[in-house]
C-alpha cells in the first residue's frame, strides 16, 4: 500500500471512531474541506506533515496516535 493510501484509511478510521464527518473535521481543524476530501480520496501522492498535524488537532489526538496503526508498519507500505 502507498503511504497516501495508509493516511487515507487511517483518517477514515479515526473519523468513524470519533463519529465525525469531514465537514466537522474541517470546522475543528481549519483544514479546508477540499483538502480533507483530497486526502480521503488519495488525490495527493504525498502531503505535508503540517496537514496531518492540523487534522490531528481537529481530531483531538497526537501525531503519535495517528501513526500508531498497523497501516504504517513497514511490511504494509510500498517503498
Amino acid at each position: 500500500m502507498q503511504l497516501n493510501e495508509a493516511v487515507s484509511k487511517r483518517l477514515t478510521e479515526l473519523l468513524q471512531e470519533k463519529h465525525m464527518t469531514p465537514y466537522q473535521l474541517n470546522n475543528k481543524s481549519g483544514v479546508p474541506k477540499s483538502t480533507i476530501g483530497n486526502v480521503l480520496n488519495c488525490a495527493y501522492p504525498s502531503m505535508k506533515l503540517r496537514i496531518v498535524h492540523e487534522l490531528c488537532q481537529g481530531l483531538g489526538i497526537s501525531i503519535t496516535d495517528f501513526f500508531n496503526s498497523p497501516l504504517f508498519d513497514e511490511d504494509n507500505l510500498e517503498p
